[in-house]
């Protein structure tokens, strides 16, 4: 129906239908409310605060930058044609039979295509130097004559639906709590036990998927001290809400007495620990361990492969203790908790090399 034809008599009154004026005020109520809680908040990626982060926000703006080029004449011409061909103009020129111009034709594709050929060309360049696998130089301190600082390796294992983050290097992991270095590249080595997840940190940078029996790389950098907030920003089931964890970036001297405090853990993180951490859970509470059973990572990733042999490149090898030690622990679960005793009747048996029965669930 036209607008042209709305009744006169309607035309700028009030309604005065019972109990309007009361929705109308509840309606406003109920809009302020909705609006209040998002007067405070900040988007993350325009507020990074390393250097990843910084040169995908300017990515991010430069193409928004470019692409308004197109939308905002648009939506200006559009209103231009409305106002100048409305029903009442009776000046606009009137060419039904119009049907072409060449000089239109050329604004039209030309523009688009030089802005699609700008942007293939930054995103190609752009996607090149951002790549995740790509390690990042160690940043050295010019003003204190500090020499660069070499990465700091951490070890992410998605979990239903908690974080587990391990220090190779330190012996020690933590759980919903990432601690890092500022000024210090950092080298993570990403999985996940079962359900895909996605790790992110928005404002240090790109999002890098968790999979199981996979792994994955990504390197990024904090420039500034603080608290910022990690997710998975892939969806994983019901827990998936409450998996979020906080990075912690200090400086150097702080780190290195975190390092100290955790390898002082009264918790230790060996296979049957691992075991019990890894049953789904949500809201789960921040875990520090000392002592991290050597080459769990790995036994993470490689524990759904069948046993290989030590010449299979990059599969399970035959023998490996951690591996065992996992699947073992797994295997000795009753109703979802860990049998010790089996498990420690098991451990003559896997000494000597051989398979316990038991283990078939998970190697064949």
């Amino acid at each position: 129906m036209s607008m042209h034809n709305v009744s006169p008599a309607r035309r700028g009154t009030a309604d005065t239908t019972p109990g309007t004026g009361w929705r109308t005020g509840c309606a406003r109520v109920a809009a302020a409310m909705a609006m209040a809680p998002l007067s405070g908040c900040t988007l993350a990626l325009l507020d990074p605060k390393g250097s990843v982060g910084e040169q995908e926000k300017h990515l991010i703006l430069i193409a928004l930058g470019v692409m308004l080029l197109v939308v905002v004449p648009v939506i200006v011409l559009t209103l231009v044609f409305f106002w100048r061909y409305r029903e009442t103009n009776t000046a606009a020129t009137y060419s039904p039979q119009w049907s072409h111009s060449t000089k239109i034709e050329v604004v039209v594709w030309t523009i688009p295509v030089v802005i699609v050929v700008a942007l293939a060309v930054m995103i190609w360049e752009t996607t090149h130097k951002l790549d995740p696998y790509r390690p990042i130089e160690s940043v050295a301190s010019a003003a204190n004559g500090k020499p660069a600082a070499a990465p700091v390796r951490v070890e992410v294992v998605a979990l239903n639906w908690k974080w587990l983050f391990i220090y190779p290097d330190y012996h020690v992991a933590t759980v919903n709590k990432l601690v890092l270095p500022v000024d210090t590249p950092v080298e993570f080595k990403i999985t996940a036990e079962s359900l895909m997840n996605a790790f992110f940190i928005p404002q240090l940078g790109s999002m890098v998927y968790a999979m199981s029996g996979m792994q994955t790389k990504l390197h990024l950098i904090a420039n500034e001290t603080g608290i910022y907030a990690g997710l998975s920003s892939a969806y994983s089931g019901a827990g998936f809400s409450d998996m979020h964890f906080k990075a912690h970036v200090t400086s150097q001297e702080d780190f290195d007495a975190w390092v100290r405090q955790a390898q002082a853990a009264p918790d230790t993180l060996d296979a049957p620990t691992y075991v019990k951490l890894e049953q789904p859970g949500t809201a789960a509470p921040v875990g520090l361990y000392a002592n991290v059973m050597p080459g769990l990572f790995d036994a993470v990733v490689g524990k759904y492969m069948g046993p290989m042999d030590s010449s299979s490149q990059g599969m399970r090898v035959s023998g490996n203790r951690a591996i065992d030690d996992i699947i073992a622990a797994a295997n000795c679960r009753v109703d979802g908790q860990l049998d010790s005793r089996a498990l420690l009747a098991q451990r003559p048996e896997r000494d000597a090399g051989a398979q316990p029965a038991a283990q078939r669930a998970l190697t064949e």
